[in-house]
């Protein structure tokens, strides 16, 4: 299966770096593909998934106070932490997921079908480049969607609350 994952990634990778999957691929076709598969599986496949480690936010909305659910690519950081950078497609908005955990940093994720609770802290000034290499060990380029918003992506550390974690 890893043959399989790694081949469709250089295959799909190059395309997620493309203007055309900035703008439209990645944000307007993407999320409703999400939340079909979602709907199908019961909430068991996430299609991003398939090509890098992919978790579901829920956040409490920072305006409405509503539940709000995010499915976001992370990246492992040991001791059973994720990292996940609110790139919004190289949107010049930050993605709402991102105000929702500056106000409430207190959510939880679900990964592989299991649900944690998590603190969110944002990744301080002079960490920023060591996040972004293991970020971009993972997904090369993907520092590029920062550049090109001309803002600077919040990138959160969660930390589950309890022993258990994502590793």
């Amino acid at each position: 299966m890893t043959r399989v994952v790694d081949t469709v990634r250089a295959i799909i990778a190059p395309l997620t770096r493309t203007r055309v999957f900035r703008r439209v691929l990645g944000p307007v076709l993407l999320p409703p593909i999400e939340r079909v598969a979602s709907w199908i599986s019961g909430g068991r496949v996430q299609v991003s998934a398939l090509l890098v480690p992919s978790l579901i936010l829920h956040t409490i909305g920072a305006k409405s106070g509503e539940p709000r659910d995010a499915p976001l690519m992370y990246c492992p950081d040991g001791q059973g932490r994720a990292i996940v950078a609110g790139t919004n497609f190289a949107g010049e908005r930050h993605p709402a997921w991102t105000s929702n955990l500056l106000a409430h940093p207190d959510a939880a994720i679900t990964v592989r079908g299991r649900r944690m609770p998590v603190r969110a802290s944002l990744v301080s000034d002079d960490e920023r480049d060591a996040v972004w290499a293991r970020i971009e060990a993972q997904w090369p380029g993907y520092r590029n969607y920062e550049r090109e918003s001309g803002r600077t992506v919040r990138l959160f550390r969660l930390q589950p609350v309890r022993a258990d974690g994502l590793d």
